[in-house]
């Protein structure tokens, strides 16, 4: 076993199980926003473990929590009463703004938009999708089937029918020149055609920003409009609030309200932040939604007694030290310096998002062309001076995703905002 971890784990797992950097990093532990790999070195952290550690590394809040109730009792499954389980439920309940809601509690975002998918095609009789371009909704079989992004949907099978929607990509596509009306328009528009192509559709499934798609997203209002005709047809709205969920985005708590005016969604997927790092996914719904599966189930894992005094602990730190605001305030600083690096810089097309959840999007310079190898370059550049960020985007993986936890301070954001700048100007 004195073989480098890298050899050891490309022998015993997966050759798909992406690994970020030329070097792959081991990280060994980690304290508020940074944290530190195996060989020592310290690293400012500004994707959260793909935005999931929403709060701070090692928040003394929730290890806390963790630590109390593993001395307790670690599982019992949802076959017994769970107390944490319900208190988790009741506030996440009335935060979901859905009326008469229910919770249905899983193990990842993955897990949770399966049950959505679920729960909306047993409801409605049918097994047809609607799912937006460029989208992505997990790593299971029925999640893989209705994901829009090419790179992460390794097979065309699928026990859905999925018909694909505009809307999702705003700078890139057929509408991009279009004003923000005229774009709304024109994706109802195409909504109202692909309805009459077909009959009993299920559910729109939608990120109201599409987290692996590169932190695209619709103006404000498009749900909105698509609400209106969905409700004529008798469809169901699901949002997928994984990675844009708990104010995040600094304006709202959960990404839906910029579409507020068709009030909220039928059904709502959350996941990776509310946990810190603990395994919480879940599913909020109308009872009349939730409750029309004909059959027993259970959850083995979800709901267990430690993820939800973790989520119990986390969400309440988050609503007493008001993470939404400091999102906003901090978030909204940081887009503005990127965007004042990216308007030096011909690589970058453009750098989009709300609160602490950025995408800068690099193109081969003079042209429209995604480049792919600046991201992968820009992501080496930016680990080797001290900062980890993520990348996406649609077929060709050339946005860099910046999501730090909603802790960040001004002095942090600075910080990892010139080690970015640094970075760019490499390519």
């Amino acid at each position: 076993m004195n073989r480098p971890l890298h050899e050891r784990h490309r022998s015993v797992l997966p050759d798909w199980l992406a690994l970020y950097y030329q070097r792959p990093l081991e990280i060994t532990h980690g304290e508020g926003r940074h944290v530190w790999d195996a060989d020592g070195n310290k690293y400012l952290d500004f994707f959260g473990g793909i935005l999931t550690t929403m709060t701070a590394h090692a928040l003394p809040e929730v290890t806390k929590a963790v630590a109390e109730q593993a001395g307790r009792i670690i599982h019992t499954s949802t076959l017994y009463l769970n107390r944490q389980m319900v208190e988790l439920a009741e506030r996440v309940a009335q935060l979901s703004g859905i009326p008469d809601a229910r919770v249905f509690f899983t193990t990842s975002g993955t897990e949770a938009n399966d049950t959505a998918l679920l729960l909306a095609t047993a409801y409605r009789g049918s097994n047809q999708i609607l799912a937006m371009r460029n989208s992505y909704h997990g790593r299971s079989f029925s999640a893989v089937g209705i994901t829009g992004n090419h790179a992460w949907s390794p097979t065309s099978l699928s026990p859905l029918q999925t018909l694909y929607v505009h809307g999702g990509v705003r700078a890139r596509g057929p509408y991009a020149h279009l004003s923000d009306s005229q774009f709304i328009e024109a994706c109802v528009a195409d909504l109202e055609d692909l309805l009459g192509h077909t009959r009993n559709v299920a559910a729109l499934i939608a990120e109201p920003i599409q987290g692996v798609g590169g932190f695209t997203s619709p103006p404000d209002g498009l749900y909105a409009a698509f609400r209106e005709v969905l409700d004529r047809h008798g469809i169901l709205w699901i949002t997928d609030e994984v990675q844009t969920g708990w104010g995040r985005t600094g304006d709202h708590f959960w990404g839906w309200q910029a579409h507020a005016r068709s009030g909220p969604p039928d059904l709502l997927t959350f996941a990776k932040g509310i946990g810190n790092g603990m395994s919480i996914g879940g599913v909020v719904a109308r009872a009349d939604v939730m409750n029309c599966l004909d059959s027993n189930s259970i959850s083995t894992f979800g709901g267990s007694p430690v993820t939800m005094a973790a989520g119990l602990a986390n969400l309440t730190y988050l609503l007493e030290h008001d993470l939404q605001g400091n999102a906003r305030r901090v978030g909204g600083l940081l887009i503005e310096r990127l965007r004042a690096i990216g308007a030096q810089l011909p690589v970058v097309r453009e750098v989009r998002g709300r609160g602490l959840m950025a995408g800068i999007e690099l193109v081969k310079p003079g042209t429209d062309e995604a480049h792919p190898e600046a991201a992968a370059a820009v992501l080496e550049a930016a680990r080797e001076g001290g900062l980890l960020i993520g990348k996406g985007g649609g077929h060709d993986t050339s946005v860099l995703r910046v999501a730090p936890p909603l802790t960040l301070t001004v002095a942090e954001a600075e910080e990892g905002a010139a080690i970015l700048e640094r970075a760019l100007r490499t390519v």
